[in-house]
């Protein structure tokens, strides 16, 4: 049992628990050591169980020899965004100026800078992924500045759920970074978002076992601790029987006999009971009214308020002078119920309160008559309005307060849904224009509320955007260029939630209640895009010429000509027409070799898919710079914007693909691999996690990483039923590719031959996009040598009349497998020249290694070794290494 300080009661919660400070005190000495490895400790228990009290202890343990900052969460504040990560880096944000700010926190600034209150929001709205990311990065630039440093967070199962995103990714990511992190929580308590943030803190930090109630004997020990030694046996069994050796009613319950100069005797053990029931529920609110009605009125101010208490506004709120209230914050102050936050702690400012327990804060809370509280509330955001904080500070208590078809609240919450936007807490807004929909708004807003809450829920909940926005179509009140904003973004939603048919059909129907114009033309180019990539179209050849026709006279004059060019060259690019005519489209839709104002990856007009298609078309004519740029220019534009999610994901799976193609594996195994960690933060077995995967697996095959391949084909999941966007590569060649690989060969050439079915149906394809055919004919040539010619001479053909060296060069590489002596020789001589001047290292390497084997020329096979070095191809260097080592070439 860990002894009491002489005369110190307050230490009482920490008796029986050596296993917890013992870890603290470790951890502590640790860090204080120079350990380069933080370190999280969380506590587990029931309300009153010690754990404020523990992390006191580590206050006091880490104090003078580290810096300590420290945060609480709140029962009636959850919803305010970022509120517990401001408490905790406010002593860092307010010794910073400006300038110094800008300079640690780097291209963050801007990103994480509005959550934390030091910066002014962007004019769009924030990614919250991007800014916890932000956040992390802060943070841990603010650890190495203020190193030892130690993180408190108390009562975490009231966190907003903003601050505990932000804190199971920074928790994730201690193993280099001078930083102890305590959190203390209830089980339980939390829902949702919040519950599995919490349990991902939980499962990276170090286990500790739950904390338990006192024992009899350590409630003797805290008894005679506090009251003497001669309090006798049956009165400190008593208590722990009253107490159930909850330390902090034990705590409470003693103080209360000290005040009553009630004897620790064995008469007095049945007075403890009813004592101990005024220090909670029922006999907390008859204790608190007995301090008279201006502390009760004052005390119920501080609850609205929740936690960091301004003196000030709990003033206001209850309509007392200043003067008044610091004497009701005495009284309170020696009832135990209200305490002033001890400045050296450095999270408040002067003049703050906070709630002594906060199961104190929770009763007299709830001890507030339901409609006084309401009303409260609604003075409170009042209050919060004039004091100059906004409109999101006050929409918490806005939140509380009954609908009453008050016009002014729904524009209140709009504005407030707005600043949570910029700021990155979707959540917050949701919850507030949800509020204001139920006040109701008038008619001519309700639209536009409804809008507002689609587009709210656009980068974290398709579904949810759906619900609400078709809602929003449905009612009058959305102008024209409005409304047809509506319906792109609808059908964007129902893209990502892979509901493309309904997508096509929503835009089709409000395309059909226009006249010509700019805006019927934006929904004709969405509706392209759309069916662009829908794998499983039924009239892919006549859509491609309706495009065709509709697009041949444009000169690309407007964003809406610009998107339908885009539009057809990615439609020529994938059937395989002539390169060099998609290659112009493409250069058509650019302004001065640029995007065009209005047409930027972060632009909400339209969808940044238009841009990939762009990219893609690039890169599968050969044209690996332009596409580089592109690509490029995404992920620069969607990390200043703190975009990581889905939108940085992409960016990177396709900048990575360029890489892919320009033969640089290595570096794109890379990109490939950060693009599914982004992808895997925003959902599981989206379209995106498709791309993703297919372009990793082909990298890896072309490596030589078989086993790799599989690991991550197991991993995704990547296998029928396939989405219903098309995949870039080609999801049945690379799958069949990679079933080949592993030995499933007749499940590999049954994948292929669906992939040849479905470039039939669609009357062509690009055959370095969708490489089947080249596996095919190499699989059949054994057993259907006629059948193997066929395909690859139909390959060839197609590939001619794409007329790309690349394509060319693959197409000969294949037809030169099925021949034997000079005849193939001669091929794969064709084949690397045109693979020499294409951007393909590695299809160069391997048609190069090929031609060496097949000419036995060392010459040409060490070409080939380095090419393949190069690149990373390590199955490929094996293979030229055992021909040269086989000793069966010329020498």
């Amino acid at each position: 049992m860990t002894e009491a300080r002489p005369g110190t009661a307050a230490s009482a919660p920490l008796w029986e628990r050596d296993a917890e400070l013992a870890a603290v005190a470790e951890a502590v000495d640790a860090l204080c050591a120079g350990s380069a490895a933080g370190s999280l400790l969380v506590f587990t228990g029931e309300a009153g169980i010690g754990k404020t009290a523990l992390l006191a202890e580590v206050r006091r343990m880490a104090e003078g020899r580290c810096t300590v900052w420290s945060a609480r969460g709140g029962e009636t504040i959850t919803s305010v965004p970022f509120n517990v990560v401001r408490q905790l880096l406010q002593p860092a944000l307010v010794a910073l100026m400006p300038d110094e700010a800008r300079e640690y926190f780097g291209d963050w600034y801007d990103i994480a800078g509005p959550a934390l209150g030091i910066a002014e929001p962007g004019a769009r709205q924030a990614d919250p992924q991007g800014v916890c990311d932000g956040l992390v990065a802060a943070v841990r630039r603010l650890a190495r500045r203020e190193w030892p440093l130690v993180l408190l967070v108390d009562d975490a199962h009231w966190a907003d759920q903003e601050t505990l995103h932000w804190l199971a990714a920074f928790t994730e990511r201690l193993d280099d970074l001078p930083v102890l992190v305590v959190v203390a929580r209830r089980p339980g308590d939390a829902t949702a978002d919040g519950a599995r943030h919490l349990a991902a803190i939980g499962a990276a930090a170090r286990s500790l076992p739950a904390l338990r109630a006192l024992t009899p004997d350590a409630t003797a020990g805290l008894t005679r601790a506090t009251l003497g030694a001669h309090a006798d046996g049956p009165f400190c069994r008593e208590v722990w029987a009253v107490t159930g050796g909850n330390p902090y009613e034990t705590v409470e319950l003693l103080a209360k006999v000290q005040d009553t100069d009630l004897q620790p005797t064995e008469d007095s053990a049945p007075e403890l009971r009813p004592l101990n029931r005024s220090a909670r529920g029922r006999g907390l609110v008859d204790r608190l009214e007995g301090l008279g009605v201006d502390a009760t009125r004052f005390a119920w101010a501080a609850a609205i308020l929740g936690t960091q208490i301004s003196l000030h506004l709990a003033a206001e709120l209850a309509g007392m002078q200043r003067d008044e209230a610091e004497h009701c914050a005495e009284l309170l102050n020696a009832a135990r119920i209200l305490t002033g936050v001890d400045p050296s702690d450095g999270r408040t400012a002067d003049g703050e309160l906070e709630f002594v327990h906060p199961l104190i804060a929770s009763a007299v809370y709830r001890s507030i008559p339901d409609a006084l509280r309401t009303a409260m509330h609604g003075v409170a955001a009042s209050v919060v309005t004039a004091s100059g904080l906004g409109a999101a500070a006050a929409s918490r208590h806005l939140l509380e307060v009954h609908p009453d078809d008050d016009p002014e609240l729904v524009e209140q919450m709009r504005e407030a849904a707005g600043e949570h936007l910029a700021v990155g807490a979707p959540d917050a807004a949701r919850r507030c224009l949800e509020r204001a929909l139920l006040e109701p708004p008038l008619p001519e807003v309700h639209a536009r509320v409804l809008y507002e809450l689609g587009c709210a829920t656009l980068l974290t909940s398709p579904a949810t955007t759906i619900g609400h926005l078709r809602e929003a179509l449905s009612v009058h009140g959305l102008e024209d260029e409005l409304r047809v904003d509506a319906v792109c973004r609808l059908s964007q939603a129902l893209v990502h939630n892979d509901q493309l048919e309904e997508a096509v059909s929503t835009v089709d129907a409000e395309a059909a209640r226009l006249q010509p114009g700019p805006a019927r033309m934006r929904l004709q180019a969405v509706h392209y895009m759309w069916e662009g990539i829908h794998a499983g179209e039924e009239d892919a050849s006549g859509r491609s010429r309706s495009l065709a026709e509709l697009v041949e006279p444009l000169t690309g004059r407007d964003n809406s000509e610009r998107a339908l060019l885009i539009l057809r060259a990615f439609d020529a690019m994938t059937r395989g027409e002539n390169a060099q005519e998609v290659a112009e489209l493409c250069d058509r839709a650019l302004v001065n070799g640029r995007l065009a104002p209005g047409l930027g990856w972060t632009d909400t007009e339209w969808s940044f898919e238009l841009l990939m298609m762009l990219g893609i078309s690039y890169t599968y004519v050969d044209r690996l710079d332009r596409a580089e740029s592109l690509f490029t220019e995404a992920q620069r534009a969607y990390e200043s914007a703190g975009w990581s999610g889905g939108h940085l994901a992409l960016a990177h799976a396709f900048g990575g693909y360029v890489l892919r193609r320009r033969g640089r594996l290595v570096d794109a195994e890379g990109f490939l691999r950060e693009a599914l960690r982004l992808a895997d933060r925003v959902g599981r077995g989206l379209p995106m996690h498709w791309s993703a995967a297919c372009m990793l697996i082909d990298t890896l095959l072309a490596r030589g990483h078989v086993t790799a391949a599989e690991e991550i084909a197991e991993r995704y999941s990547f296998e029928p039923p396939h989405p219903s966007t098309i995949v870039l590569p080609d999801t049945h060649s690379i799958r069949g590719r990679l079933l080949i690989a592993t030995g499933r060969f007749e499940d590999g050439v049954n994948e292929l031959e669906t992939a040849e079915k479905i470039s039939g149906a669609r009357g062509g394809h690009n055959t370095v996009m969708a490489p089947w055919a080249g596996d095919l004919a190499r699989a059949l040539a054994a057993e259907d040598p006629r059948r193997a010619a066929a395909v690859a001479a139909d390959a060839r053909a197609q590939a001619e009349r794409f007329g790309t060296d690349t394509a060319i060069g693959e197409a000969l590489r294949c037809a030169a497998a099925l021949e034997t002596g000079q005849r193939s020789v001669a091929l794969l001589a064709q084949a690397v020249a045109y693979l020499e001047a294409s951007p393909c290292a590695y299809e160069h390497a391997a048609a190069r290694v090929e031609y060496g084997i097949a000419s036995r020329s060392v010459t040409e096979i060490k070409r080939g070794l380095t090419l393949a070095r190069s690149c990373g191809a390590d199955g490929l260097v094996a293979r030229a290494r055992e021909a040269l080592d086989s000793g069966l070439v010329a020498r």
